[in-house]
């Protein structure tokens, strides 16, 4: 392969089922970003969504004899990571405890811009805020299918597989998605307008 021609996730996948160790490595590269993204959209705490990821590619890795070279790497891998998230709520529910105040600088620091006044940046950081919220309050369904439409770009049938249901099951789930998420938006959606 040059630099020009990439190796595909498949071709690392089978370097890593052929014992090829550093193709974990390749992978981790390639798809810490996205999935870090992803289970941070997800749990709303940066730890956790460090933890999981960490805890998927292990998974990736002690099965990747699993993996099968005909379907995408990155659904196999956010569907590990769905029921990652999955196990990980329920530990949450069996075990709650107090959460400390996350300052999250990122997305603080995300809507201050040289054209917006500090009541500009206030409000779209409370628009961030209650988008989270609102995502965060959605049934695990319906939120693991909004998460990887509208943020990791997964079509309905790649979501299928995650989800483990028809395409026509998860168009529903996003329609049901959505409207769940515009009556919680209300407030917002009627300054927008």
């Amino acid at each position: 392969m040059t630099p020009a021609d990439p190796e595909s996730d498949e071709q690392i996948m089978a370097r890593l089922q052929r014992g090829d160790d550093s193709a974990l490595d390749a992978l981790m590269n390639r798809w810490q970003g996205p999935l870090r993204g992803y289970l941070f959209r997800y749990t709303q705490n940066e730890a956790a969504a460090s933890d999981l990821a960490q805890e998927t590619f292990v998974k990736v890795y002690q099965n990747c004899h699993r993996y099968n070279h005909g379907s995408r790497f990155s659904t196999w891998l956010f569907t590990i990571a769905t029921n990652l998230c999955r196990n990980h709520v329920r530990w949450q529910r069996r075990h709650p405890a107090e959460p400390l105040d996350e300052i999250n600088f990122s997305a603080s620091t995300a809507v201050l811009r040289d054209d917006n006044s500090p009541a500009d940046a206030l409000r779209e950081q409370e628009k961030v805020s209650a988008v989270r919220r609102a995502i965060d309050s959605l049934p695990h369904d319906l939120r693991v299918a909004t998460l990887l439409f509208e943020y990791e770009d997964l079509s309905h049938a790649e979501i299928a597989v995650v989800l483990d249901c028809s395409p026509k099951a998860v168009e529903t789930r996003l329609y049901r998605a959505r409207q769940q998420l515009r009556r919680a938006l209300e407030a917002y959606l009627g300054n927008a307008t």
